[in-house]
């Protein structure tokens, strides 16, 4: 039989930063990390749940409630539901920062490089 996990709703949460996969990244009250797939960096979100791990949740920004000044217009009609680009409603000097961001991430952290 298998385990239903409880949805929990989050209000008023701050999206903080970009993840790997097209994640977004935020901080629930308790602590715990919020993987998101439909909000930026910037993008204060209320959020609902549908996974919850011992470190952290998944879940999908349900209401907007300020955008983030990162954010862009799609140009592809299909951006939603296509998922070839992960971030293509963000502007473009965002996404390469936050690509930037995550491969020195990845070198220091999984590679154990220093990086200058």
């Amino acid at each position: 039989m298998a385990r239903r996990s409880k949805q929990v709703i989050f209000e008023n949460i701050e999206v903080i930063d970009a993840g790997a996969k097209g994640k977004s990244v935020a901080k629930a009250p308790d602590g715990r990390v919020i993987f998101l797939s439909n909000a930026i960096p910037g993008d204060v979100v209320d959020i609902q749940t549908f996974k919850k791990r011992k470190a952290y949740y998944e879940g999908k920004a349900i209401n907007f409630r300020s955008l983030s000044e990162k954010r862009a217009t799609p140009v592809c009609a299909h951006f939603e539901v296509c998922g070839g680009c992960k971030w293509q409603h963000m502007k473009y000097e965002e996404q390469l920062f936050f690509k930037q961001e995550e491969v020195v991430n990845n070198l220091t952290r999984i590679g154990h490089l220093e990086m200058p």
